[in-house]
């Protein structure tokens, strides 16, 4: 039951058994989120990115595909203008560096990479981060490499953080590569297609990684530090637990598949996750002192000719968010199309293209300040 209620279950810590029973907490009504289709310049819809991340960047956004989006789509990033959802360009193309393409990880690097989250360097913004997830497809590296890379704490084939730097020539230029490393306490389990699926920075480059599950179908929040020297490794990068009162459900899949960093006027940080098998936002204290509150949205697509008894916008079966970043006090989020469900949102004949084409929306809404009270 979705309806008018946001519910926190099962409140647990990450490194702890649960704290409390599970509660309900009631709001007075589900979020109503309207979206505009994201067109290309020539004024058709975006055509299957399967979006993976959404970040600010410049006074606008850029997004990311994943390895089974459209060819046109992958290794790019792509520039949004927010206020008409417009892919105005430039577009950023991503090229392995020279000095990478002796790399252990070089061979899945360049053969159309599953790439998930998307996240700009705080202190650079030429510099962007972006994190692998399934690899079980790539081809068996050397030998030497295998031994190397062993014991990721999850996947056989570990999750890899990738740093990318724009050049003067418009090319985003794969620079450093390092696998993401779990304990065995943190017990990840191994599902290579359900990973790492969101990244942000926190104060004092404190990077957040958001996992769909562990092996208690959980999912997760870690964080890593980014300090000067990180990148003159290509050693694993481990990861910390952190003591955040997450949700844990009896039953079923409630991955978190994007998020961004806020802070409050007062000094309090939090996170604002996408969770997208719910159509719902999460809002998780960092301090760990308050329990994740829970949003339920009803999203809504926008019908740009109207017709009697498809006026304006229609209401969506499915969403599936997985981009999701802060400007100013505003959240913008776009949509991950899910093939095996996307055409459950066909009702008003004026969309029934756009859905068949796995076409993605850009959302927004205000932040409201009684999401932190």
């Amino acid at each position: 039951m979705r309806a008018y209620f946001a519910f926190i279950l099962g409140i647990c810590s990450i490194s702890m058994g649960c704290a409390k029973e599970p509660e309900l907490t009631q709001v007075e009504q589900n979020l109503r989120v309207n979206g505009h289709w994201i067109m290309e310049q020539d004024g058709k819809v975006m055509l299957n990115p399967q979006t993976s991340g959404l970040v600010k960047w410049r006074g606008g956004l850029l997004t990311l595909s994943d390895r089974s989006a459209h060819p046109s789509q992958r290794l790019r990033l792509r520039t949004i203008t927010k206020d008409n959802a417009l892919l105005s360009g430039p577009d950023f193309p991503m090229l392995l560096s020279e000095k990478l393409k002796s790399n252990c990880f070089a061979a899945y690097i360049t053969d159309n990479p599953d790439l998930e989250a998307l996240t700009v360097d705080p202190d650079d913004d030429r510099v962007f981060y972006v994190i692998t997830e399934d690899g079980s497809y790539a081809e068996p590296m050397s030998e030497f490499c295998q031994q190397k890379y062993l014991n990721s704490g999850s996947t056989s084939f570990p999750k890899l953080l990738v740093r990318l730097e724009l050049q003067a020539d418009k090319i985003m230029l794969i620079t450093h590569i390092r696998p993401i490393r779990f304990t065995v306490d943190m017990q990840i389990g191994d599902f290579p297609n359900d990973g790492i699926e969101a990244l942000t920075f926190g104060q004092a480059r404190t990077l957040y990684l958001g996992i769909e599950k562990d092996s208690s179908k959980n999912a997760r929040i870690f964080s890593l530090q980014m300090h000067s020297e990180f990148w003159q490794s290509d050693e694993f990068a481990d990861v910390k637990k952190n003591n955040l009162k997450l949700p844990v459900f009896e039953s079923g899949n409630h991955p978190i598949n994007g998020m961004d960093y806020y802070q409050t006027s007062d000094g309090r940080e939090f996170l604002l996750v996408a969770a997208r098998n719910d159509e719902a936002l999460w809002v998780v204290d960092l301090s760990g002192k308050k329990d994740t509150l829970i949003l339920p949205i009803d999203f809504f697509a926008e019908i740009k000719h109207s017709t009697q008894g498809c006026e304006d916008y229609e209401a969506m079966d499915n969403a599936s968010i997985e981009g999701v970043a802060v400007i100013d006090d505003k959240l913008w989020l776009i949509n991950d199309p899910w093939k095996a469900v996307y055409l459950n949102n066909v009702k008003c004949v004026q969309n029934r293209t756009h859905y068949q084409m796995f076409a993605p929306l850009l959302f927004s809404l205000p932040i409201q300040t009684e999401w932190f009270d």
